[in-house]
């Protein structure tokens, strides 16, 4: 019987994206499995949430390297133990170097709160709502050296509440939830048939 893909979820904050790919996960929905969460933030909220769906978290802190590549390296000597297959950012809030982009060609996967190309970088919400846009949306895409500039998997459009952050960023978050798992969905379903 063929094995799982196995995925490394990467994240640095409160992990509500990451929950929701593990719990796809356990219930079926998604077939894969989450051996490792890989954080950057030793104190960050998404190992609490890691620590009650019974997966493993490990914290690098990248601070405690001299540099990038050392600390990448030691992330992927961890993902290698793990045979992980796939990267999924979710919430990680790092640029990927060129020592994981070389590990993980085209399997490095991020999420972002709009329409890429618009709006890439930090705080993308605030860029839509400053631009007076009436809509946003939602991003999955392969990671490459840039910011926000892989090639796009999946798009949805998300109505901007003019003035309003707060219900923009939790009509954003819905919408990430059930699209990462499609996008994940459809590459795992695409990896199966080249099989």
């Amino acid at each position: 019987m063929r094995r799982k893909p196995r995925i490394a979820v990467f994240a640095s904050g409160s992990g509500s994206n990451f929950e929701a790919i593990a719990e796809a996960i356990q219930s079926g929905e998604l077939g894969a499995d989450i051996p490792v969460l890989i954080t950057d933030k030793p104190l960050a909220p998404v190992i609490t949430r890691a620590e009650r769906l019974g997966i493993p978290a490990a914290a690098v802190n990248p601070k405690a390297f001299p540099d990038k590549a050392a600390f990448e390296r030691t992330v992927l000597a961890r993902l290698r133990d793990e045979e992980i297959d796939w990267i999924v950012l979710a919430g990680y809030m790092r640029l990927i170097g060129p020592t994981l982009l070389g590990a993980f060609p085209n399997r490095i996967v991020n999420i972002h709160p709009s329409l890429l190309p618009a709006f890439p970088g930090k705080d993308a919400v605030g860029q839509a709502l400053a631009a007076g846009v009436e809509t946003t949306g939602v991003t999955v895409h392969f990671v490459d050296e840039g910011m926000d500039t892989g090639p796009v998997i999946l798009q949805r459009e998300v109505p901007v509440v003019p003035g309003d952050r707060e219900k923009t960023e939790a009509a954003i978050h819905a919408i990430e939830h059930e699209l990462y798992k499609e996008a994940l969905q459809k590459l795992l379903a695409e990896e199966q048939s080249r099989v």
